[in-house]
């Protein structure tokens, strides 16, 4: 087989069809566009959801909730996830980044309960839960609010 003789598969290549070219084409004179109106004009159309003036669906329905612009979104780490560092080290915001436990820092760090921790570390973090808080001291760890 060489490179000329390559060829699409027979019905996956469909010609485009072309308007305004004759009567004779069945899409000739209005382009399949009809007489005048909005469709028929260049730029003319509607927005989806439009429904004729009246109230779109989308505006009929009741809203629920509230958004908060002002909540904090802290990026959550388990005690169980703490084992990777070495006895005695600082575990912070920085460190757990390049050990890459965390990829995503948003407006602060807090540590769950959830796992076993056996090393004594000093753990810094904008809050802690008091699962956490009992086992990183059980471990002979120290808690460090930020």
């Amino acid at each position: 087989m060489e490179l000329h003789e390559l060829s699409p598969a027979p019905g996956s290549k469909k010609a485009r069809t072309r308007v305004g070219r004759g009567l004779g084409s069945g899409l000739g004179k209005t382009s399949g566009r009809g007489h005048k109106g909005q469709g028929a004009r260049a730029g003319g159309g509607k927005r989806p959801g439009f429904e004729g003036g009246q109230k779109p669906l989308y505006l009929r329905l009741p809203k629920r909730g509230f958004y908060n612009k002002f909540a904090l979104t802290y990026t959550e780490v388990n005690v169980g996830s703490l084992n990777g560092f070495e006895a005695g080290e600082v575990v912070d915001l920085v460190s757990l980044v390049e050990a890459g436990i965390i990829k995503k820092v948003n407006d602060g760090l807090r540590i769950l309960g959830n796992g076993e921790l056996d090393k004594a570390l000093t753990v810094k973090a904008n809050g802690f839960t008091k699962a956490a808080v009992a086992k990183i001291e059980a471990a002979g760890g120290k808690v460090e609010v930020v």
